[in-house]
């Protein structure tokens, strides 16, 4: 039986968690650097021959994604696979979504009803940097739609042993009706059906590159955590570039690190997204036409015992036109017990984290976004 968030003794390792992921964000934000800058780049990897190639080209792509994640913690991948009219198509329905549905309806779907957090979420209703509910002076303006895994979206079929963030079996979803937006849930399984093969195929290559075999994390992928959500950026009412020196006075998503063990991120503009660099300086980066932002996230940091890094960023609209994006956040099967990978401990490098289930360890992150610290649904 899968222990739910409510035990004593759970409660007390995902709070000890969650405490861990604020210490690791408030010291990232709080260092102070004086010295020059060093150079800062997000590497661009072309996976194309991960997919036919052979062994040693696996291994390859598989050690520029090692030095990305042990440096930037960012990197962006071409040669996916992902086709173009998919990507651009669920842009079209995060657009549909965002203005073809009334106040009414989007609020009939807040995420506020949802223990998961899925559906509509307004910009005043969740910061990403929890901190920020006591600091924060500017508010976030982002809107979003969020949803996760479902056997229907899996090109698979899944394995019929799906469980929710707490063990649940149930379908946490929330969809739009038919009748008030068609064809929306048809183009969003399109995306996601690519993207999360996508992600299955990533990981393999994130095995290889921790030194371990490249089936390794499959058996933990047949019903995998897949988060993914719909952002709309409003335009700038007071465009400037990025200044160091001065205080934003508008911020489309707070500064944070993702919570699962990576991110697959597509926009609909090339700026927008800022990553915090070693040096503690914002660093805005450009996205490649047709690539993917790939970002590794708490999750996977603690699982090779802070070897690779979740690196702080945020999302910034400076310009006059609206900004979309579609982050998926791949995880492992819910139920998984997670314990620190074996190639990432030695006698000197003992684990520092101890086991958890990667459900309850990513809805706890997700209700301390809220105000109250949970969702009454």
């Amino acid at each position: 039986m899968v222990a739910t968030i409510t035990a004593p003794a759970v409660r007390n390792e995902i709070n000890a968690s969650q405490s861990e992921a604020r210490r690791y964000l408030s010291a990232r934000l709080s260092t102070k650097h004086d010295g020059p800058t060093q150079p800062f780049n997000v590497p661009v990897i072309d996976i194309s021959r991960s997919f036919s190639g052979s062994l040693a080209e696996k291994r390859a792509i598989a050690d520029q994604i090692r030095d990305a994640c042990m440096n930037s913690g960012f990197f962006q991948i071409t040669g996916h696979g992902v086709p173009e009219t998919a990507r651009r198509a669920v842009l079209t329905q995060a657009d549909r979504f965002f203005k073809d549905l009334s106040p009414a309806q989007k609020e009939s779907m807040h995420v506020k009803h949802s223990k998961y957090m899925r559906g509509w979420e307004p910009s005043d209703y969740t910061y990403v940097n929890p901190d920020d509910w006591d600091e924060a002076s500017v508010p976030e303006s982002k809107q979003g739609f969020n949803w996760g895994y479902e056997e229907g979206l899996d090109p698979t079929g899944g394995d019929g042993l799906y469980t929710e963030l707490d063990g649940g079996k149930e379908n946490g979803n929330v969809w739009p009706s038919e009748d008030d937006l068609p064809g929306f849930y048809a183009g969003i399984k399109d995306y996601y059906s690519h993207v999360l093969q996508l992600g299955r195929h990533l990981f393999k290559l994130f095995a290889l590159s921790l030194g371990l075999k490249e089936t390794y994390f499959d058996d933990m992928m047949t019903h995998p955590g897949g988060i993914a959500r719909l952002l709309y950026y409003p335009p700038s009412e007071d465009p400037k570039p990025l200044d160091p020196n001065e205080a934003d006075k508008e911020v489309g998503l707070g500064a944070h690190s993702d919570y699962e063990c990576f991110t697959i991120l597509l926009s609909s503009t090339e700026s927008g997204l800022e990553i915090l660099t070693p040096d503690n300086v914002w660093y805005p980066a450009s996205v490649v036409p047709g690539g993917f932002v790939i970002n590794v996230a708490d999750f996977l940091m603690r699982w090779t015992n802070d070897a690779y890094k979740s690196t702080v960023h945020r999302v910034v609209n400076r310009t006059t036109a609206e900004r979309y994006s579609v982050p998926l956040f791949f995880s492992v099967n819910y139920e998984t017990q997670v314990e620190t990978l074996p190639s990432c401990i030695s006698e000197d490098n003992p684990a520092k984290y101890t086991p958890i289930k990667a459900g309850e360890y990513v809805l706890d992150r997700l209700h301390a976004t809220t105000k109250d610290g949970e969702n009454k649904a």
